[in-house]
């Protein structure tokens, strides 16, 4: 049993991700402050006791006094003092930080900055010269580097919190701004499928939003055009169908209740043969039509020799335009004509257009089969001498029923499908197909254009 897998929401999907990507910014944002707060403490606790031994350097010999003072005032601060005299002697509460080597550099008139420990603690070391040739150099504990860096990290908390919530109401924010739109998308797109058309989905949101919007109400009028079309379709067919079972029905039922009798018999069965052969060839357009526009329609393309094709074709249309008295008329190179092409495809369309010329060619008038080179193609017209086309029947010649619907009771119509057949074909065989409303014979003039081998999914070698 097939098990329909559940989606989670749009929104929720969006507010997590942004969430998440919100977290993983701030984790990495808190990792790189966590540890650079505790350099820029360290940092500022060192230039502000350098600061002080520059303060205190200038007058030496009161150094001591001026600190105690000082942090009897500010309260104590884990400061202490050492003094390098000019003669290198040490003295001092910090002297056990003062070694050779500091000691050196402070007599040399270089500044120090340094990490020692003193009574068993770590300190900040900060020296400076005297005026006098010694040296000034202050202590602080280590600890007091650790309870600022406790303060700065404790403050570093708030914003980032801040941030990640920033980051998932922005998120919902966004996750409102998509999935409103896209939800009324996929409303009417499910009422699309249930069949309700002239729905509208508002163009709001971001642009590829708005876009599926656009796509969707496009969709709503392509589908209610091609039902209108369909339903169209349907009705011509079903008056296609009904009129001649009308007809043959009525001589059945009268030859089956002995109303038809005698000489009347034989009419009775031409008109029978004639209706169901009208009604056969209907329905061999329709399925013609059916398997030409279904996806696995494939062509069988080979050499043919076109100017031997239409000979062909020439004596079979020959003998049927004489019986109705028609002119026929065949124009050809006379020598091979090679293209790579389906032969029974291309035979089926001249057969189809030379049958819709023949039915409104009066007697008396001219049909003419051509086809000549055309590039690296081939040209293959059919022209008649008939009633011609219009402008307006030009433009919807090729739609199915449309010149039936016209000039039902007008002129001899078809099936109404036959030229829709024929575009078709052409399609299918990489052509193209126009009609001209005047030939030189003063009817229609059908004008097929082939190229030297079919393209697309159609054709197969």
């Amino acid at each position: 049993m097939r098990t329909e897998r559940r989606h989670g929401s749009l929104a929720v999907s969006i507010v997590l991700l942004t969430t998440a990507v919100a977290a993983v910014a701030v984790l990495l944002t808190g990792l790189f402050a966590w540890r650079t707060i505790r350099t820029n403490a360290e940092a500022q606790e060192r230039d502000q006791l350098a600061r002080q031994a520059e303060v205190l350097a200038r007058t030496p010999p009161l150094a001591g006094l001026l600190l105690q003072r000082q942090q009897r005032i500010a309260g104590p601060s884990g400061t202490e003092l050492a003094l390098v005299q000019p003669s290198g002697d040490v003295a001092g509460p910090s002297t056990e930080v003062v070694g050779p080597g500091l000691r050196k550099a402070l007599l040399a008139g270089e500044d120090v900055s340094a990490t020692a420990v003193l009574d068993g603690r770590e300190v900040l070391v900060e020296g400076v010269p005297t005026r006098t040739g010694g040296g000034l150099v202050l202590t602080q504990p280590m600890s007091d580097v650790d309870a600022a860096t406790d303060r700065m990290r404790g403050a570093l908390v708030l914003p980032l919190a801040l941030g990640l919530g920033g980051a998932a109401l922005a998120g919902a924010l966004l996750a409102r701004r998509l999935a409103r739109p896209l939800s009324s998308a996929a409303r009417t797109a499910h009422r699309l499928s249930a069949g309700e058309r002239g729905l509208t989905v508002p163009s709001e949101g971001p642009a590829e939003v708005a876009e599926l919007a656009t796509a969707l109400n496009s969709l709503d009028a392509a589908l209610a055009h091609s039902e209108n079309r369909q339903r169209d379709f349907l009705l011509s067919v079903s008056h296609e169908i009904r009129t001649p079972l009308t007809t043959a029905r009525g001589y059945a039922e009268a030859l089956a209740d002995e109303v038809i009798t005698g000489d009347e018999v034989p009419e009775a069965g031409r008109v029978l043969r004639t209706e169901m052969e009208r009604l056969e060839r209907f329905v061999g357009d329709l399925l013609a039509l059916a398997r030409l526009e279904a996806d696995d329609f494939r062509l069988d393309v080979d050499e043919v020799d076109l100017d031997a094709l239409v000979e062909q074709a020439a004596a079979v249309w020959s003998a049927r335009c004489a019986r109705d008295g028609v002119d026929f008329r065949v124009e050809r190179p006379a020598q091979p004509l090679t293209i790579a092409t389906d032969g029974f495809r291309i035979r089926q369309l001249v057969d189809g257009l030379a049958e819709n010329a023949l039915r409104v060619t009066p007697a008396g008038r001219p049909l003419v089969l051509a086809v000549r080179q055309d590039g690296a193609g081939a040209r293959l017209q059919v022209r008649d001498g008939g009633p011609g086309l219009t402008d307006a029947d030009i433009e919807v010649a090729f739609e199915r029923g449309a010149l039936t619907e016209r000039y039902r009771g007008v002129r001899p119509v078809g099936s109404g499908l036959g030229l829709a057949v024929a575009r078709r074909l052409a399609t299918r065989l990489g052509g193209i197909i126009s009609a001209a409303g005047n030939a030189p014979e003063g009817g229609a003039c059908f004008t097929v254009l082939l190229p030297p081998r079919p393209d697309g999914p159609g054709g197969s070698a």
